[in-house]
């Protein structure tokens, strides 16, 4: 698999969730109340929230409270959203509501969600504090809390076997990127590329700016500098790009750049579709797409290595790993550029996170510092490292407006279950790159020769 203004993307697209239907499928009879649900559950709301609730919340006996004035309403469409709660308190809980239709959301999802995290009071005992008011709600509601709520959504999923084995990591990956080629064309759009993109003017479209970041990256690895041609003696310079997802990259470095190329992935989906795309863009000559993980590459040396969104993949421990096995896939004064998210002091995503259980399973953000000491214990020789976390707040924007404008495709896509879990962690993940609880930082390093040269120009404006 998160303050400033929404950018301008967002602000020309608000999305607002379609309000479902699987709900009613999920609704159970309860006894009558003498009082409103709203009634019930206002002092467990008095609880848990630092003042009045700062969106509407509307409940399944069309009962309501909070305010008619925020950025939206949080309808509760069944008493098994509470009941998930219960079962699983916080993010987790919320998050099955919401992919299994139980909760809906009315509005934009990108401002519904910080509206209701910045009023959560702020205590580690909070839950405990709360927990006597629901459960008293609870009964009066005559909703048994003994009873186990619906079984998760079946787009949940916890990998089995060794963390970040070569067998596991290809299960985690294959189940965000193995969903069909045609949902993600629907939410990327014609770039087909899932990293960060780089907008150069307020006027930059999404297919621009996606060019614009594989350009920077090509400048950052140097692969038109005259020192790596000269060090090629006439052939063309060799790019291994890891992780290569559908393509992208690979194309435009061969096409722009006259570079052999070789895209490792282990997503099955992922490799047919890129190297679909790398015939129709009349490239196989120069690129070769391989389902490879990067512990499996051997045929080095490269001249300069790309990876793009991939290390969050790889996690703390095997960091030294990979960072050594891309050092040994490196001939002397070849660059590996690091393209990652971060979060700072790191964060490894536990059993109990939305987004480990739905999104990114075994995913990690290693501090930006804690990975450029990996990078420099491996060998290489940090020269740069660029900050670009509000190209991918607005990046999300476009993702999310892509996925709002064609939901009913979408949903014939992936299942409705599916649509939703991107909804609202890509939405949870612009507030993320927005308030700088989350970065994505680009990292360049060289692997220095034997006699300590860098083979580095002298200023940063070879691509500035």
């Amino acid at each position: 698999m998160t303050t400033q203004e929404v950018t301008r993307a967002l602000t020309d697209h608000e999305p607002t969730m379609p309000v479902s239907d699987r709900a009613a499928a999920r609704s159970v009879a309860v006894p009558d109340s003498p009082r409103s649900v709203a009634d019930v559950l206002e002092p467990t709301f008095e609880v848990v929230l630092d003042g009045p609730p700062p969106v509407r919340f509307e409940f399944w006996d069309g009962s309501a409270l909070g305010a008619d004035d925020g950025p939206g309403t949080l309808k509760v469409n069944s008493p098994d959203a509470i009941r998930r709660l219960v079962w699983a308190p916080g993010e987790l809980g919320l998050g099955r509501a919401f992919v299994a239709g139980d909760i809906d959301v009315e509005g934009p999802v990108v401002k519904v969600l910080p509206a209701i995290r910045r009023s959560v009071r702020a205590g580690a005992r909070l839950a405990v504090a709360a927990a006597p008011r629901l459960l008293a709600a609870m009964r009066e509601l005559g909703v048994d809390t003994a009873v186990p709520p619906p079984s998760p959504p079946r787009e949940e999923i916890l990998p089995r076997g060794i963390r970040h084995s070569i067998r596991r990591d290809k299960v985690a990956v294959s189940h965000h990127y193995d969903v069909g080629n045609d949902f993600y064309r629907l939410v990327l759009g014609p770039a087909m590329t899932y990293s960060c993109a780089r907008f150069e003017s307020e006027d930059t479209t999404l297919e621009e700016a996606q060019a614009a970041k594989h350009e920077l990256i090509c400048r950052k690895l140097g692969l038109d500098e005259p020192v790596l041609r000269d060090s090629c003696a006439g052939e063309r310079p060799r790019l291994l790009d890891v992780g290569c997802g559908w393509g992208s990259m690979a194309i435009h470095t061969a096409r722009h750049h006259d570079v052999d190329v070789v895209g490792v992935t282990i997503s099955d989906e992922q490799a047919a579709e890129a190297r679909r795309r790398v015939e129709d863009a009349g490239l196989s000559d120069r690129v070769e797409i391989r389902i490879q993980d990067y512990r499996e590459v051997v045929d080095g040396p490269y001249d300069a290595i790309s990876s793009i969104g991939m290390a969050e993949h790889v996690g703390l421990k095997n960091l030294p790993k990979y960072f050594g096995q891309l050092h040994t896939l490196l001939r002397p004064g070849g660059r590996l550029l690091n393209h990652a998210i971060a979060s700072i002091g790191g964060s490894s995503f536990s059993r109990r996170q939305f987004i480990n259980r739905y999104v990114f399973p075994d995913g990690e953000l290693v501090d930006v510092g804690v990975s450029a000491i990996k990078m420099q214990q491996a060998g290489f020789e940090i020269r740069d490292v660029e900050n670009l976390r509000e190209h991918y707040a607005r990046t999300l924007s476009h993702w999310v407006a892509n996925l709002e404008a064609n939901w009913d495709e979408a949903v014939d896509l992936v299942g409705e279950g599916r649509a939703r879990v991107w909804l609202l962690y890509m939405s949870g993940s612009i507030n993320g790159f927005d308030d700088n609880r989350i970065q994505i930082h680009q990292t360049l390093g060289v692997k220095p020769f034997p006699d300590g040269r860098s083979g580095m120009p002298h200023t940063r404006d070879e691509w500035a």
